[in-house]
């Protein structure tokens, strides 16, 4: 299954944001889809092996309890490939981060200005 294909699914892509946060059991996995998506659990637990099989997720036993994480290789491959694109939202980001700087420049300085004129305060 190509890497899109995996990750076009709504669940998969929440799976993984949740696993972005450090280990989870498949116990608090299920939990937080299931009520955020209102599906089966076992329909989470193909999720999660489509996440596995497929090299987004590990798995690992730790008594009865199974513990999932976030194998990050095959995101790697994804950012390799939207390099490509980057050039089409990078010089806006970078435009947007200087507006925003320019605004906190503009208001620190105003704070400053008011605080030395005793007449605005």
């Amino acid at each position: 299954m190509h890497a899109f294909d995996v990750l076009g699914e709504p669940v998969r892509r929440r799976i993984l944001e949740l696993l972005a946060d450090g280990e989870m059991t498949s116990g608090a996995v299920c939990a937080v889809i299931q009520e955020e998506f209102r599906i089966s659990q076992p329909a989470v637990s193909q999720h999660l092996k489509v996440l596995r099989d497929n090299g987004f997720a590990t798995v690992r036993p730790e008594g009865a309890r199974r513990l999932y994480a976030v194998n990050a290789e095959p995101l790697h491959d994804i950012d390799v490939w939207l390099d490509r694109f980057r050039r089409f939202w990078t010089p806006h980001l970078d435009a947007l981060a200087t507006e925003l700087a320019r605004g906190r420049r503009e208001r620190r300085l105003r704070a400053t200005d008011d605080k030395s004129d005793p007449a605005k305060s």
